[in-house]
């Protein structure tokens, strides 16, 4: 591999540069003040510091219901503001154990529920500051790390979570996900020093430090956060071409022999920006297994030497994909690589799946997908979903992997005990995936409000009851056994991935969405934007004639994200306009 960690390409430096990049540039390997504030009895962490504790793994966050608040005699109260802490798990893969340490971490010092992320991780919310070093040390302690969930950094990596035994393919596709995962964390020892040692004290001087080696980052990180996923043909659960790099497994044999890369995509965009938009992946090259790491080590090297360091809405790497082109992109990729990078073998991605429900694992045991609605861990009415996976792991204590749907996998059950636990999930409430239509379970939505500052309206709240409604007029034209996908998120970042599916709701105003249409639940292809400021309460009725024009002219088996892209906007509206 070439050693091209010294070179230093033309960037922006001085007042040309972000103060987002300043701050990592000055943080001593992101330290800063952390630790200075950790110990001191304000609420909230200072700008800086909730900037590189980012990379640490936890947002600092304030209660949007209640920034009004105000006292007896009307005067306005102050933020309350608490971190989230989201946990990296590459693959999705935890034990039984490390699940109930964290439900057990948000019930003592959270706000009592979890939830699963569209990127396989797992976040707690409304930690108090003063109880933030606690519960990241319980969570080190149980063998999982937070360090680089969020940030300028590789992100956590995506892959396929299936636990199917004596298949060497799955198997290969979890070791890529872990070797990527490992090799691509920052090396600085901040995270040790102020989350995981014991010896974190009043009397420890956090101010002086040892600068370590970041061959991989350097002393500013990347320009943006970087996500990467690994999936197959016949299954892109994970969504492979919405990420920064996205790795198709070519099987031949029954043995995974290397990968499709593409490199560039992403879904955030800022609709006031025209220079910002989602992007789908473009192909790089095929990359045999054995060489995986060493190519993904030398993508992010070129995004970090080239990526826009001035502008942060430009910063991801499919920006710098687009303005050189993919042919100069990949000259640069070989020449940090060190060697030629093969052609594509271009496979083509034709399924995908959500593994919910009673699933033989292949070695005489069962697996179980429990559909979790947008990801939330909570007891609530006589839906007790906390409660419920509480009981059956404790008793049962299986592996548990998390889906990119925001739902979890309970593995290797014997079949004697499905019974009970089915049981037992019934009883708590708990729907079996027949229950459920399968739009539902392709259905997912961010967290949105109250908790995220970026959020411009709802999502995670509002998106059951809206699935109802969409469910509703889905039975009256006959499709209530179609697969129609809808993603929901509170603002256009993206991060429930809403450009891509058949159907796409992005927070535009309060209570107002920009209605994306046409791409498919595969993730191969962009929507285009069919109407922009709808109303929340008038989803479902500019849906409803398209639906309706769907079911009377669909060709065959063509789905709706298909149908669509077929027809248009243009042929879509006129129908709809008509219809009224």
């Amino acid at each position: 591999m070439s050693t091209m960690a010294d070179e230093t390409p033309s960037q922006p430096t001085g007042s040309e540069m972000s103060k987002v990049e300043l701050t990592k540039l000055e943080s001593r390997q992101l330290r800063g003040t952390i630790g200075e504030e950790l110990r001191n009895d304000a609420d909230e962490f200072s700008g800086d510091a909730a900037q590189l504790l980012k990379f640490h793994g936890t947002y600092m966050q304030d209660d949007r219901d209640q920034r009004n608040r105000k006292d007896e005699s009307g005067k306005r109260l102050g933020k309350i503001f608490s971190c989230m802490i989201r946990t990296g798990l590459p693959g999705g893969l935890m034990t039984a154990e490390q699940f109930l340490v964290q439900m057990n971490l948000g019930d003592r010092l959270g706000e009592g529920t979890m939830r699963l992320t569209t990127r396989q991780a797992l976040q707690l919310h409304s930690i108090p500051k003063r109880s933030l070093r606690e519960t990241m040390h319980e969570i080190n302690k149980a063998g999982m790390t937070s360090l680089a969930a969020c940030g300028d950094v590789n992100r956590n990596v995506m892959c396929n979570p299936l636990p199917y035994k004596n298949n060497r393919v799955l198997d290969q596709m979890q070791e890529a996900a872990a070797a990527i995962s490992a090799h691509l964390k920052p090396r600085t020892t901040a995270y040790y020093e102020l989350w995981v040692t014991d010896e974190f004290g009043e009397k420890e001087d956090l101010s002086a430090y040892q600068p370590v080696e970041e061959p991989i980052y350097g002393k500013t990180y990347l320009p943006r956060k970087f996500k990467i996923g690994i999936a197959l043909p016949e299954d892109n659960h994970v969504d492979i071409m919405t990420q920064d790099i996205g790795l198709l497994g070519i099987v031949e044999g029954g043995e995974l022999r290397g990968f499709d890369m593409y490199v560039g995509g992403g879904m955030g965009r800022t609709p006031s920006a025209e220079k910002t938009f989602p992007a789908l992946g473009k192909p790089l090259a095929y990359v045999p297994k054995e060489e995986v790491v060493a190519v993904c080590e030398a993508v992010v090297k070129v995004q970090r030497d080239f990526g826009d360091r001035a502008d942060r809405k430009t910063a991801r790497m499919k920006y710098l994909v687009v303005n050189w082109g993919i042919e100069k992109f990949r000259e640069k990729v070989v020449e940090y690589y060190g060697r030629p990078l093969q052609p594509l073998k271009n496979v083509l991605i034709t399924g995908v799946d959500d593994y919910m429900g009673w699933r033989e694992q292949g070695d005489g045991k069962w697996f179980l997908g429990v559909n979790i609605e947008n990801g939330r861990i909570k007891d609530e009415g006589p839906l007790r979903i906390k409660s419920g996976l509480r009981a059956v792991l404790e008793k049962y204590g299986m592996p548990v992997r998390l889906t990119a749907l925001q739902s979890l996998l309970l593995c290797d059950i014997a079949p004697e005990d499905k019974a009970d636990i089915s049981e037992i999930l019934r009883s708590h409430g708990i729907k079996a995936a027949e229950e459920y239509t399968i739009s539902r379970r392709f259905s997912i939505a961010c967290p949105a409000l109250p908790m995220c500052g970026l959020a411009i309206t709802e999502s995670e709240r509002v998106m059951p009851n809206l699935m109802d409604e969409i469910e509703a007029e889905m039975a009256r034209h006959g499709l209530q056994e179609e697969r129609i996908s809808v993603h929901m998120t509170g603002c256009p970042n993206g991060c429930a991935r809403p450009y891509t599916p058949d159907v796409g709701l992005v927070g535009k105003a309060v209570g107002k969405y920009t209605l994306f249409l046409g791409g498919n639940t595969q993730g191969t292809r962009l929507g285009f934007i069919y109407q922009d400021m709808v109303k929340l309460e008038e989803v479902v009725s500019t849906l409803s004639p398209l639906f309706a024009y769907y079911q009377r002219e669909r060709q065959g088996q063509e789905s709706f994200g298909d149908f669509c892209h077929r027809k248009g906007p243009d042929d879509l509206l006129n129908q709809s306009s008509q219809a009224a």
